[in-house]
């Protein structure tokens, strides 16, 4: 099975070098900066479960692909979907299956226009990752989870191909018959820990400390009520573990959105705050994330107007 993985950042790269290290047929769709540096030092992971150097990784640009690939994965960030279905577009085929892992859900709806919904399975991954300034993949717990299924519910025919290819790769692969629930589910939680770690300006550890915890508490409330009315209520045993770990004494959990805002680079609020706000029925306002929303909208404001002043 031919997989290619657009990009080879923090997501992307993970589960492309587990899967590479693990014997699959894997290819990374990178700019040529990055395919440059992975073709001198090699892709490198460091993580506690083991670490991986695999020296010049097999690597194509968007100009070169010779397509069709069996399997796509999409690990960009959600404001970069366009661009990156330009790029990978000549690598589908008719039975091509496309894994997106990005936040929130608007990315379903680009794809399924594009590509059509028995092409693209839904998806999510559970992992605390980052790209150092050397290149490296930094993999900071143990948790490694990669879910995947396909929208309607139904079997399709290359799930048995799908399930073999991801399994026993080095790291959790999950085939999930209801992978929009667990999608919405994720969302709830990002929305949550994003919005009051972003108020906040803190770690969920921080806010405990202060004994702020109802805020965040009150966020999980609103998001997961969005989610109920749209058909997807977080399921009880769901929702008792975010909380757990919402509510951790010392928790050094923080979204990356709020890294996003501190180095003033361009965040994903539209797409994980903005588009649930944009499920909600008319009249209803959801204090707290509308309040975390309209924080992200005026850091982007203020970095526009600096931007323009330059």
């Amino acid at each position: 099975m031919r997989i290619l993985v657009i990009g080879a950042g923090a997501l992307g790269g993970y589960f492309g070098a587990r899967l590479l290290a693990a014997g699959r047929d894997v290819t990374f769709l990178v700019r040529p900066k990055r395919a440059e540096a992975l073709a001198r030092g090699g892709l490198v992971v460091k993580s506690k479960v083991g670490d991986l150097h695999l020296p010049a990784p097999p690597t194509v640009t968007s100009e070169r692909l010779n397509g069709p690939y069996d399997l796509i994965i999409v690990s960009c960030k959600a404001y970069d979907l366009d661009g990156a279905v330009e790029s990978f577009a000549p690598a589908v085929g008719k039975s091509s299956i496309i894994i997106p892992l990005l936040n929130g859900l608007r990315h379903l709806d680009v794809l399924n226009a594009r590509f059509g919904e028995k092409n693209v399975f839904g998806g999510q991954c559970a992992i605390s990752a980052a790209l150092s300034a050397d290149g490296e993949i930094l993999h900071m717990t143990d948790l490694h989870t990669l879910s995947f299924g396909e929208q309607t519910r139904t079997r399709s025919e290359r799930r048995a191909e799908i399930v073999g290819a991801l399994l026993g790769a080095g790291f959790d692969a999950e085939h999930s018959d209801n992978i929009l629930q667990a999608m919405w589910e994720k969302w709830v939680m990002i929305a949550t820990t994003a919005g009051a770690t972003c108020l906040m300006r803190a770690s969920i550890g921080d806010i405990v400390a202060v004994g702020a915890s109802g805020v965040v508490m009150r966020l999980l409330d609103e998001a997961s009520a969005i989610a109920a009315k749209q058909g997807f209520e977080p399921r009880p045993a769901y929702i008792e573990r975010v909380r757990s770990i919402l509510t951790t004494p010392g928790s050094p959990l923080m979204a990356s959105m709020v890294r996003d805002i501190e180095r003033g680079a361009r965040t994903e609020g539209d797409h994980i705050l903005g588009d649930l706000l944009g499920r909600v029925p008319g009249g209803e306002v959801p204090i707290l994330l509308s309040t975390a929303y309209a924080h992200v909208k005026s850091y982007e404001a203020r970095q526009a107007r600096e931007a323009a002043s330059r």
